[in-house]
């Protein structure tokens, strides 16, 4: 009888402490993970020399709290040294000072779904095999690009890098700066490992992963492979067994039983997200992030919400239901929950447990911002829809405490926009990555 995981195991969660198992009924709320300690996971630099600035700004969004109008941010070696109302600011006096009127200051955006990171590569996949844990992005990442450059002039300043959807488990993510030498651009890695359920993979070879029982078997088979090889690092650790064989196709999957970083996954349609839920985070335990989310997988919300699994939906942002003969937003239906065809309304995922992404280059990594408008003109409240493209898809990530709001100490990640990043007619005027001015906006004539 195979053997149920508990979720949570050996994880300490951030303003909130879970004791519930797999099967259990409570309901709980979206959460973000921070384990004790990285065995697998590297993290980027936490500081890199960078100029003293200050940045006047009309309003500036924080992110994770109500926005500042008449604000002052500071920045200094890759961080925010202080944000606040300009009435309060004490000006530096071997700072650089930009007074930029009437624009507004907005965290560097951060897209959980990119492929562009590669260089020419836009997007890849090795479909040799089904589950492919031993691949990696990293090796892949250069900001040197035209579609890295467009990002950036987009406001993006944080991006999943990952492998395509073209098999079942396409390998490990980065979690990477759209600015900067790969070194410093560097978030963390692994990122996230990347799995695709249904559409994508099925690539008509007949052989296992054809049909999504094959699919999930192949998961399966991977991942229990996985956790004996994971079981037995932490045994040899805690001096209770022998020390394992190095094995290059399973070490990173340790960090994933670790929760040090979550799997995401492309998944759609109501009955692949129910496997998703099912397998991956209620049978298998693992922190997993749905990345896609569409079509009717929203009226999944209550089941998502129960096990704590966020959304990051998109590209598609609308679905026609029959039943009802209407358009659903999707972001919306996911975060607010409701009726969905049941006869009793469901939960949403909430204020903290939706997201907005691209798939670029699906949808260009620059248009990040009007995929968010979309989700706010099909009923997604404003406010929801900064969080959605700032905190909480560096929570889901595990990058809040770097990136994702503008607070003092954080990552200096900022853009200077005309106006409403969520107003199209608005633009990027200046993006500041790391504490570095990574991209002007020529207004004679603007271009990458």
């Amino acid at each position: 009888m195979r053997r149920t995981l508990p979720l949570f195991s050996g994880l300490l969660v951030s303003g909130l402490l879970v004791s519930a198992l797999a099967g259990q009924k409570k309901s709980i709320e979206i959460y973000r993970h921070v384990p004790k300690e990285f065995k697998i996971a590297k993290w980027g630099p936490k500081s890199i020399p960078s100029p003293k600035y200050v940045f006047k700004a009309a309003k500036v969004i924080i992110g994770n709290s109500d926005p500042i109008n008449a604000g002052v941010v500071i920045t200094q070696n890759s961080k925010i040294l202080w944000v606040g109302k300009e009435a309060d600011a004490k000006i530096p006096g071997d700072a650089e000072v930009f007074d930029l009127g009437d624009a507004w200051i907005v965290p560097g955006l951060v897209d959980l779904h990119c492929h562009i990171m590669g260089t020419t590569s836009r997007d890849f996949n090795d479909t040799v095999h089904p589950t492919n844990a031993e691949l990696r992005t990293l090796d892949m990442v250069t900001t040197h690009h035209a579609s890295a450059r467009k990002a950036l002039a987009g406001g993006v300043t944080t991006v999943l890098f990952i492998p395509g959807s073209g098999s079942n488990m396409g390998g490990f993510g980065t979690l990477t700066k759209t600015h900067g030498t790969a070194e410093e651009a560097l978030l963390r890695f692994p990122g996230s490992l990347k799995i695709a359920q249904a559409g994508n993979p099925e690539r008509r070879s007949g052989d296992l992963g054809y049909s999504r029982m094959g699919m999930n078997e192949g998961l399966r088979r991977t991942l229990r492979a996985g956790h004996t090889y994971y079981q037995a690092w932490e045994d040899y650790d805690a001096d209770k067994g022998p020390k394992p064989e190095v094995r290059a196709d399973l070490e990173y999957l340790r960090g994933l039983f670790r929760h040090e970083y979550p799997v995401t996954v492309h998944t759609q349609i109501y009955q692949v997200v129910l496997e998703t839920l099912r397998e991956l985070r209620v049978e298998f335990g693992l922190w997993t992030v749905i990345d896609h989310g569409t079509f009717d997988a929203y009226r999944l919300s209550g089941e998502s919400q129960r096990v704590g699994v966020p959304v990051c939906n998109g590209p598609r942002q609308y679905h026609f239901d029959r039943d009802q003969s209407k358009f659903i937003g999707l972001a919306a239906a996911w975060y607010a929950g409701g009726q969905h065809g049941w006869r009793e309304k469901v939960k949403g995922v909430g204020r903290d447990g939706i997201a907005v992404n691209t798939d670029s280059p699906v949808v260009p990594e620059e248009q990040l911002t009007l995929q968010c408008a979309m989700a706010v003109r099909l009923g997604l409240p404003w406010d929801i829809g900064i969080r959605a493209i700032t905190i909480n898809p560096a929570t889901f990530i595990g990058a809040s405490h770097r990136v994702g709001s503008i607070e003092s100490g954080k990552d200096a990640d900022l853009g200077i926009w005309s106006g409403d990043p969520l107003d199209p007619s608005n633009h990027v005027k200046m993006m500041i990555v790391n504490g570095h001015i990574a991209y002007k906006r020529d207004p004679k004539r603007p271009r990458f």
